[in-house]
């Protein structure tokens, strides 16, 4: 019967656009959860996801990774192929890249922060993933958010600013300046991949960065 009445809501959420959260299992669930407990919670549906049509190409989930008392969550957009072969966020190039901002450049390790993408399945191609497919994973994502409950949010790249910000405005014009989600700050920068191709825009990037740093009392380096 439950199993029915999810694929009901999978199909309603196909034709509204709009993510539905799926029934949780509520029998034995204790009352209190860690936030460890509670992501691990989220994960379980996410791994039941049908309910739209990248999980019928990718190999894996890419839930995401870090620190659940993380300062600091950076999101990005959609994994790529060696976050699909591995099912971990940010591990091709462009995550080396973005270790090296954490490591070097913040003076913090990986495992510090917490990294998640908008979308948790790889879209074919590596295309960005459409509106509809955004509209049905972005609820694993708030859900995310709400418990880790970050003091800064860095977002990575057009996709993830707009989803987050609710905007259709170019990266190039709201990088550099915080924002707010649900009362979080948001600081929206260039994503990694992008400047893989466009090593000049590190620089902007760092500047970025240093403003979150400057946020949160951090040491700067010399």
């Amino acid at each position: 019967m439950i199993g029915n009445i999810v694929q009901l809501l999978c199909e309603e959420a196909r034709w509204s656009g709009r993510f539905m959260i799926l029934p949780r299992e509520v029998a034995g669930m204790p009352k209190e959860m860690s936030k460890k407990e509670a992501l691990e919670e989220i994960r379980e549906r996410l791994e039941k996801c049908r309910c739209c049509t990248l999980c019928d190409t990718a190999r894996n989930i890419v839930f995401g990774e870090g620190d659940p008392d993380a300062d600091i969550m950076f999101i990005g957009e959609a994994p790529g192929a060696m976050e699909d072969k591995t099912g971990r966020p940010f591990v091709g190039p462009a995550g080396r890249l973005l270790t090296d901002i954490i490591e070097k450049g913040m003076g913090l390790k990986r495992s510090d922060v917490y990294i998640a993408n908008i979308a948790k399945c790889r879209p074919p191609e590596n295309r960005d993933p459409l509106p509809e497919e955004i509209a049905q994973c972005i609820g694993f994502l708030e859900e995310q958010i709400e418990v880790i409950r970050p003091k800064v949010i860095i977002a990575l790249g057009k996709i993830a600013a707009q989803t987050l910000l609710n905007t259709d405005a170019p990266i190039t014009s709201v990088r550099g300046k915080f924002h707010e989600y649900r009362g979080i700050k948001v600081m929206p920068t260039f994503h990694p991949s992008y400047l893989l191709h466009n090593p000049a825009k590190k620089r902007e990037v760092w500047e970025d960065i240093k403003q979150v740093m400057k946020l949160l009392g951090m040491p700067l380096p010399g």
